[in-house]
């Protein structure tokens, strides 16, 4: 999906904040969630929307919001999209409004939306976007 203005065509950016599957303690398996995350890419790609991927884990290694706030940075967006591992676990709420009020701070016009699996991350950034 590409707007025209001036003859030139412009992308739209979206931005996906979430969680590596390979880097969430636990005993689980991250393969579905990792098979959905990329379907999710696939599907941006098949409707021509740039999407940037921000994935942290849990285990220690990296600095989420270092992370959010470095690819909030990076340009402007559309719209962000938060994924359910960062809102949906109790223990993650503090990540969760860190997360958001990143998005308010530095990505001030953009939509937020949520999607409710891996793989239709596309579809809660096209209800904004299209």
């Amino acid at each position: 999906m590409a707007e025209h203005i001036s003859g030139q065509e412009l992308t739209l950016r979206v931005l996906v904040i979430g969680l590596n599957p390979y880097r969430v303690p636990g005993p689980w398996d991250p393969k579905p969630v990792a098979e959905g995350i990329e379907l999710g890419r696939i599907t941006f790609a098949d409707h021509g929307v740039g999407a940037q991927f921000c994935l942290f884990g849990l285990d220690g290694s990296d600095n989420p919001e270092e992370m959010v706030t470095e690819a909030l940075q990076s340009q402007p967006w559309e719209c962000v999209v938060i994924g359910g591992g960062v809102r949906r676990a109790e223990e993650q709420l503090g990540l969760f409004e860190r997360v958001i009020n990143l998005v308010r701070r530095h990505a001030p016009d953009a939509a937020i939306a949520f999607n409710a699996t891996p793989s239709d991350t596309y579809e809660a950034a096209a209800r904004w976007i299209d």
